[in-house]
């Protein structure tokens, strides 16, 4: 293994030639953070390790734990066997649509170190979408100014969405509320106008802070904030960026999001609404009284951030967005499992040393709520309520369900030192066979 330069940790005193470094390897290489090459020596604060894309070092006894990414985890495509000298690490701060596998508790523990939007994950990404405080602080366009664009015929509501179909079944809510306010929506998602520029049309520029996309939102009074998955803390810029921009988000998504927000009124919560004909009152009524409207934007004044467990959440990450004083997050955690790593060769040799009177290092496993996701629920009304060949029913709730299976069948075969992946779809059988059984 030859190591090439990029970034290298915050330095140490560890004297070990590179051969003798425990090897920590990215399994989904395409995140590997260390670019051009293949493997890269990283000098982190407890020790240093070396770090490698190439599955060549899976075997390899050196090679300590395999990183995985979380939306490219495929319990069918495990490596197997598990060798017990290696932990397993997740990073995954994307959406839980993406992998349902990790929000069960089998799928879970299969880790036993984690970084994922949880806040109780054992490396957290919570904040991933916000700069930091001052990104909050962005100037709205004046009250004046969006009642001007209200006049000239723009609804008081945005509705931006082109990700249809989606387990947070966010269109049927939307759909419901239109019945009783104006909603501007531009996207693929129930699409009622047009954008005004072939620039905006463009997809690549919403996904990006473009300067006329954002003039453009900033005009709103409102806008329509819905995750495409619900679960604990998991926020995305669909929350930061209207609020960055001084549109009131109209928010459906991490149940816990008010732990987050810089004061006590910063958002519309959509969940404190009986139904969307009762939050498309409310919207009305802040359209029409820009005194209570502006009571939303507080946040915006010089000390406005009251939020002290938000503060020093962004004052204490380990990690940076678009912050060249800190690492980013990939680098952060791998240097995270170096650490641990270091650490628990150190305690194997003691309990070695000393003939069993110290302890051997008991392993970490990662616990349910470092990722784990409620069932997805429709969007508006009940399940009972949904036609037979509703096919967000037939689409996401059997993705959940399956997904336990997945967790639940690669785990026995973990336990059983299986490694013939064949042999997975056998017991995904049998699990579902025997849960026919028990209704």
């Amino acid at each position: 293994f030859v190591a090439a330069a990029s970034y290298r940790g915050p330095g140490n005193n560890d004297t070990r030639s590179n051969k003798a470094l425990p090897i920590l390897l990215w399994w989904s290489g395409s995140l590997f953070p260390h670019f051009p090459g293949d493997t890269e020596r990283i000098d982190c604060p407890r020790g240093s390790c070396l770090v490698t894309r190439s599955r060549r070092a899976a075997r390899h006894r050196r090679t300590k734990a395999l990183i995985f990414y979380g939306t490219d985890f495929r319990a069918y495509e495990a490596p197997l066997p598990r060798l017990p000298h290696q932990t397993w690490a997740l990073f995954h701060e994307e959406s839980p649509m993406n992998n349902y596998v990790l929000s069960h508790l089998p799928g879970i523990q299969l880790f036993n170190y984690t970084a994922t939007f949880r806040r109780e994950s054992d490396y957290p990404l919570t904040l991933q979408w916000l700069p930091g405080a001052g990104y909050l602080r962005g100037p709205a366009v004046p009250l004046a100014e969006k009642d001007a664009w209200r006049q000239k015929g723009y609804a008081p509501v945005l509705y931006l969405q082109s990700h249809c179909d989606v387990p947070s079944d966010r269109d049927r809510y939307v759909r419901e509320l239109m019945k009783y306010i104006q909603v501007d929506s531009y996207g693929k998602c129930l699409h009622n106008r047009e954008l005004p520029s072939e620039r905006l049309r463009d997809t690549s520029t919403a996904t990006t802070e473009d300067s006329e996309f954002m003039t453009f939102v900033a005009r709103y009074k409102f806008h329509l904030a819905l995750e495409n998955a619900i679960c604990d803390d998991y926020m995305t810029e669909k929350l930061w960026r209207p609020m960055h921009l001084g549109a009131v988000p109209v928010y459906r998504g991490s149940p816990a999001v008010r732990d987050w927000m810089p004061n006590n009124l910063s958002i519309i919560l959509i969940d404190d609404f009986d139904s969307p004909r009762e939050l498309a009152n409310y919207l009305d009524f802040l359209d029409k009284n820009g005194e209570e409207y502006l009571k939303y934007l507080e946040y915006k004044n010089v000390g406005g951030i009251k939020n002290q467990f938000l503060l020093e959440s962004l004052e204490k990450r380990e990690w940076g967005v678009n912050d060249m004083t800190l690492p980013n997050y990939l680098n952060g955690f791998e240097c995270f499992i170096c650490d641990r790593e270091n650490t628990r060769i150190k305690e194997e040799q003691e309990h070695k040393k000393s003939r069993g009177k110290i302890l051997a290092p008991r392993p970490r496993i990662a616990q349910f709520k470092h990722m784990g996701c409620p069932m997805p629920t429709p969007g508006f009304g009940s399940v009972e309520d949904l036609s037979e060949g509703d096919s967000w029913k037939e689409m996401w709730l059997q993705d959940y369900w399956q997904s336990l299976d997945q967790g639940e069948a690669l785990t026995a075969m973990i336990h059983r030192n299986e490694s013939h992946q064949g042999r997975f779809w056998d017991y995904m059988h049998e699990i579902f066979l025997k849960r026919t059984r028990q209704h």
